[in-house]
């Protein structure tokens, strides 16, 4: 510790050697002279340093203790900061007569201390980054609660309001009939079945919102979808609304279920219309798009990826930020009581997650409102199909057993299939309906209920009629599907589904399409071909592998009835451990499983069993490959026909070629 010494003239009068070498100055050069001019001889600058300016000499004209920090200057010019502390000296009479002042290098304290303060303030950065995040995912968590919430609750009230609706559909389609020819009857009826229909909606926009609808996703082409919809659009927004469509050269196909994106265009088109007050421009654009990884990092559940953007621009009003924050939540709406549900965003916003997609607002008061709509890319191709409302409307001959545990529901649905010309049994669950199947009674068609009491679920009764009775088709109907056909928001491949509220029209086709759909059926029941019986005679062993387990089940099930020896395997390493314990006459693989590449496996199967046939079972494309290897193709969806003549070929066609 350095020790200065000073008299009442603040002269120094005495510094210990730690002083000496704090300062560079001896006591023989500092005696006499003020301490002052020694440890603050100038600025940095070279300007004189001002005596009131030093804490040190205050202390003794205030007659006080003084402590603080100071830079003092070396006698070879340079700086250095120091702690000091300034105490009065008094004599017996405690007169002030001099000061001593205790000093200590502090150069390494103040580092340690802005080191200590930098650390301070990076960590109380990372705290309030911490904070921010657990704020963000707690805000998304609560997002996500509310959404699970709202998805439960809309759930059980979907299912039994479209029950209630269900009948009062099915009666009103059938009173039509009745009052015929009543121009007044017949137009309140109509009033009524538009009620039942505007009830249905708000349904289905709740289950969208609550990503609970059954979608069926299929390979479509935004770009023409939009430009189909086109007439549609201009009569349903008014010639007051100029419609201007932009669609990018080389749009990519998008995943997404085509009844529900033109539901999602002609919400958001509305919309657009109101906010234009009915006059106005709206832009569609369909192009192609990219999200990063630090844009998904804000939005949870939404993978980095390609997808196609599908984007709505009005000329209307636009939206304030506290609107805009509200806009995708239900039931919101800015519109006067009783002008709209505040479910249209909502469920334009629920559709586009369902659909792994992403859904997003841009909009300014007074500049208009941008709509973006993010689907997933695929590479499939498009497929055309005819839509069922093209198909005549007929009825038919066949036994229907009809399942389902409301008992109005049921009487209805019972007596406008009888009116439609069907023969109708009747179940109230799925346990009496096994009963009836495994009867040995004649059944076309098992019409069940999705969600009923009992031990066994709609999924198993499925499953059990489809052993017993090969030839029956099965139609699912429902208004809310509790997981038990819908797996990952999408309906599972290959069921059909008819959902509640439809109207005797809907049934109609629906079960006509069904039952015209079935595989290997005619009048007299399942059919065996001379290919069939070929099969039987030589026992096949058949290894399928197929992650998907409802596609394994009812493919093993098809194999199983065409009289072979059908193995199962979920993943490459599964199907290895097969092929290595048994021989088997064909493989049945899907190319994409969880841990590899199904041709992969097929081409080292072959290697080592040449006289193994190989049966490539997907939906994309043929590759280079697998036609070079000679590889048997089935396309999915398949049916047990066109599996049979898959077998039929691979087993005709020569040994495999190494590609």
């Amino acid at each position: 510790m350095a020790v200065f010494m000073m008299d009442e003239h603040q002269h120094c009068i005495y510094m210990n050697a730690a002083a000496e070498q704090l300062t560079g100055y001896s006591f023989e050069e500092t005696q006499g002279r003020p301490l002052h001019d020694v440890i603050h001889h100038t600025y940095p600058d070279g300007r004189p340093f001002p005596l009131h300016e030093c804490a040190i000499d205050r202390a003794f004209p205030e007659d006080n203790q003084m402590s603080g920090e100071e830079v003092f200057v070396h006698k070879d010019g340079s700086f250095y900061p120091v702690g000091f502390t300034a105490s009065p000296m008094r004599d017996e009479s405690g007169k002030t007569i001099g000061t001593v002042v205790e000093v200590r290098n502090i150069e390494e304290e103040l580092k340690a201390r802005n080191t200590m303060r930098m650390f301070n303030k990076t960590l109380q950065r990372r705290v309030d980054e911490e904070v921010n995040e657990r704020q963000q995912i707690e805000a998304q968590l609560f997002q996500a609660q509310k959404m699970e919430a709202i998805g439960k609750l809309t759930g059980g009230v979907a299912h039994d309001f479209n029950n209630l609706l269900q009948v009062v559909r099915g009666n009103l389609d059938l009173l039509t009939k009745d009052v015929a020819g009543n121009e007044r009857a017949e137009r309140r009826v109509q009033n009524a079945i538009a009620g039942v229909s505007r009830g249905s909606k708000l349904a289905a926009q709740l289950l969208a919102f609550g990503r609970r609808q059954p979608l069926e996703p299929a390979p479509i082409n935004l770009g023409r979808l939009v430009r189909d919809m086109d007439d549609m659009l201009r009569r349903s927004l008014g010639e007051g609304v100029e419609i201007e469509t932009v669609v990018d050269a080389g749009l990519w196909n998008c995943m997404a279920d085509p009844t529900q994106v033109e539901n999602v265009i002609l919400n958001i088109a509305i919309n657009a219309r109101d906010a234009m007050s009915g006059r106005g421009k709206l832009t569609m654009e369909a192009g192609n798009a990219a999200l990063g990884d630090d844009y998904v990092a804000h939005h949870p559940g939404l993978a980095a990826g390609q997808y196609v953007m599908l984007a709505f621009t009005d000329t209307g009003c636009g939206m304030s930020p506290e609107v805009l924050e509200q806009a995708f939540e239900p039931f919101f709406s800015t519109k006067p009581e009783g002008q709209g549900s505040g479910l249209g965003l909502s469920m334009v916003y629920g559709f586009a997650r369902q659909s792994g997609g992403h859904a997003r607002l841009y909009s300014e008061v007074g500049q208009g409102t941008t709509v973006r709509i993010y689907l997933p890319r695929t590479r499939l191709a498009e497929t055309q199909s005819t839509a069922l409302r093209d198909e005549a409307l007929v009825g038919g001959e066949e036994t229907i057993l009809v399942v389902e545990d409301d008992k109005q529901v049921r009487a209805t649905a019972v007596e406008m299939l009888s009116d439609l010309g069907y023969k109708v049994l009747k179940a109230n669950d799925a346990d009496s309906a096994i009963a009836i199947v495994e009867s040995g009674v004649r059944i076309d068609l098992l019409f069940t209920d999705v969600v009923m009491p009992g031990k066994m679920r709609s999924p198993e009764l499925a499953r059990r009629t489809r052993a017993q009775l090969p030839g029956a088709g099965v139609l699912f109907t429902s208004g809310y599907t509790q997981n038990a056909i819908v797996h990952a928001g999408r309906l599972d491949e290959g069921v059909e589904l008819l959902s509640k509220p439809y109207s005797r029209d809907q049934l109609a086709r629906k079960v006509r399409h069904v039952l015209d759909n079935r595989s290997n059926v005619d009048a007299g029941g399942p059919v065996q071909s001379s290919g069939e019986d070929a099969f039987r005679s030589k026992s096949v062993r058949v290894l399928l592998v197929e992650d998907e387990a409802l596609i394994r089940i009812s493919t093993l099930d098809m194999l199983e009835d065409l009289g072979c020896q059908a193995s199962e395997a979920a993943s490459v390493a599964e199907a290895d451990a097969c092929l290595a314990e048994a021989g088997y006459d064909v493989l049945l693989t899907d190319i994409t499983l969880p841990d590899g590449s199904g041709l992969e496996l097929a081409l080292n199967a072959v290697r080592s069993a040449p006289d193994l046939r190989v049966i490539v079972a997907s939906g994309r494309d043929v590759s280079s490959e697998e036609a070079a290897a000679g590889f048997t193709r089935l396309n999915k969806p398949y049916d047990q026909d066109k599996l049979r003549r898959a077998l039929e070929h691979s087993l005709a066609a020569p040994r495999h070629r190494d590609p």
